[in-house]
């Protein structure tokens, strides 16, 4: 609770008591993509946490429940996908899954409800399941009420039905009483907790976790270029990085508490910081939370290279000290996005508005006319002067030809491929 992870919880005297026991608990994760995203980190870092503890997660990756598609949090219907497109993104979220849990020995259980909800009789499963839920009471969930306005189709309106006899499933056959999920999960949690005790005669629990936004009043992981996906292959261990450092101020204590593993003394140490030294902060955060994503390696070659392109940062050695963060800043490039031109072309010289809107440092000619006219954008830290003026081989150092538009992005262009 100190680190801000729940919102809500059915019974907290007897969650604790569950607890204190030892407890087998879930997450139920949606394969609406070959990829999480930055909006899973949360309920992610909530189940590594219980593991921690001596609890045992499970993640239950919803194969089955992927085919219908969860109405909460949504204006519209989500787009249905076909049969092996689930499978696939079910194969891959279970492989980024385990780079966080550890699923040996029997510690943590991977799961997909594909394996019972598509054994499912339909008749069966409205006489057997069904009869124990009211319309009305439906009806009155959030996840249901904020979608009658635009439209719910019967298919999402069965979602509840599904997730609660997922909890049902598990607490029977796996004594998993402990369901966790988003604050908008609240309604299909507690049909589980409800339907568990009608059936089985158990008292089961719920917990949810705050939806976050960010202080700017945007959704937690969310961009101008859409999603920060946790796959390297959609995100750059890089841009991940950079994701974190441009974080708002009033966002990083927040964040160094849900999203690293530091200790809450030292973050409480951290909470009346300023200036550049809430800047330190930002790269302790991003340090620490693209290495519990892409690896330590990865990180600190994040790091390095952001020292390069935007200069050197010596951290304090009492800041945040159980970080695992450099010191002192480096100068190694090998994580900044990088685009690749032949010799010739460079020989030539490439007019910086196209090569600004080539290497995806602007969406258009006339935004990167825009850009250089403003004077946001740079070749090796210089100011470009002309739209026309071209970057060449002459400008080509050890680590390349660095561009910059504005402050924050920063790509390379290097001679080959």
């Amino acid at each position: 609770m100190d680190r801000g992870f729940v919102a809500q919880l059915t019974d907290e005297v007897g969650l604790r008591s569950y607890l204190d026991a030892g407890a087998t608990c879930y997450v139920g994760f949606d394969p609406t993509a070959d990829s999480l995203h930055v909006g899973h980190l949360l309920p992610i870092l909530a189940l590594v946490h219980m593991q921690k503890h001596g609890h045992r997660p499970v993640a239950l990756v919803g194969g089955g429940t992927g085919m219908v598609g969860d109405p909460s949090g949504k204006t519209e219907m989500r787009q249905l996908l076909d049969l092996q497109t689930i499978r696939s993104n079910v194969e891959a979220i279970g492989s980024q899954l385990s780079r966080f849990i550890d699923f040996s020995g029997g510690k943590a259980l991977i799961l997909n409800n594909a394996d019972w909800l598509l054994e499912l009789r339909y008749i069966e499963f409205l006489r057997e399941i069904g009869r124990y839920f009211s319309v009305n009471r439906m009806l009155a969930a959030e996840s249901y009420k904020a979608r009658l306005e635009s439209g719910l189709n019967f298919i999402e309106f069965n979602y509840m039905l599904l997730q609660a006899y997922d909890f049902y499933y598990l607490a029977e056959h796996h004594q998993c009483l402990l369901q966790m999920g988003g604050n908008d999960q609240w309604g299909n949690i507690v049909a589980g907790v409800d339907l568990i005790r009608r059936k089985l005669g158990k008292e089961s629990f719920g917990l949810t976790f705050p939806l976050l936004t960010t202080a700017t009043g945007e959704k937690m992981g969310k961009t101008a270029a859409g999603a920060v996906w946790l796959s390297g292959d959609r995100t750059s261990a890089y841009d991940f990085f950079q994701y974190w450092v441009n974080v708002d101020d009033r966002d990083v204590v927040r964040f160094l508490r849900l999203y690293t593993f530091l200790p809450l003394e030292e973050i409480q140490a951290v909470e009346s910081l300023e200036g550049q030294e809430l800047n330190a902060c930002k790269a302790v955060l991003a340090y620490e939370a693209t290495a519990l994503v892409h690896g330590r390696e990865a990180a600190l070659s994040a790091f390095k290279a952001a020292g390069q392109a935007f200069g050197r940062r010596t951290l304090p050695e009492d800041l945040l000290p159980s970080s695992s963060i450099p010191r002192k800043g480096g100068q190694e490039a090998e994580a900044i996005p990088t685009s690749y031109f032949s010799e010739m072309e460079l020989s030539r010289g490439i007019p910086a508005v196209e090569l600004f809107v080539a290497c995806g440092l602007a969406a258009s000619k006339s935004a990167a006319r825009r850009l250089i006219e403003q004077g946001g954008a740079y070749v090796n830290g210089e100011r470009i002067g002309a739209v026309d003026s071209p970057v060449s081989l002459a400008q080509l150092g050890r680590d390349g030809i660095l561009l910059r538009a504005g402050k924050k992005k920063v790509h390379r262009v290097q001679v080959g491929r």
